[in-house]
């Protein structure tokens, strides 16, 4: 692994221990040239996954993007940092064992939206803030009617 300080390919690992929920390796590394420290994970990659923007371009899926999202979303939520990474690592299994190497972007944010709603209703809604491009007030509103409002119940033939 190549020191992300110097540059130099000759590090040593210190340390290694499975993330809580077992989805991931992490290890504590060491530069034998300038001496920094830093950590890595090892994720399982069930197939690579090719994102399909609303332009019609092609990017490779970046997990950290997703997860860059999710954190902006809820910063300053009192949301545990566990469960969040759950929330993560859950999405990018539905997104892996869908069956599809190509997924639409619209994809990715309305399983971001249904997650995210299930755990912070603030996160929610500054999510989807962004995700569907708001222009005013009216539209935090019809978001916001539809979070408070009482589920419908079908009514029998």
């Amino acid at each position: 692994m190549r020191c992300p300080f110097c540059g130099n390919p000759d590090t040593q690992v210190k340390e290694t221990r499975t993330s809580d929920d077992g989805s991931a390796t992490r290890r504590r590394r060491v530069c034998s040239d300038c001496g920094a420290r830093f950590t890595t994970f090892e994720r399982p990659q069930l197939r690579e996954l090719t994102v399909v923007k609303r332009s019609g371009r092609k990017v490779a899926f970046d997990r950290d993007k997703l997860s860059r999202s999710i954190e902006v979303a809820l910063r300053k939520r009192p949301v545990q940092e566990e469960r969040v990474e759950r929330l993560i690592n859950g999405l990018v299994r539905r997104l892996e064992s869908a069956g599809e190497a190509e997924i639409a972007s619209r994809t990715i944010g309305d399983l971001v939206m249904e997650a995210l709603k299930a755990l912070d209703s603030v996160a929610y809604v500054r999510f989807a803030s962004v995700y569907k491009d708001f222009r005013g007030p009216s539209d935090f509103e019809e978001l916001l009617g539809s979070l408070t409002a009482p589920p419908r119940e079908e009514q029998a033939p």
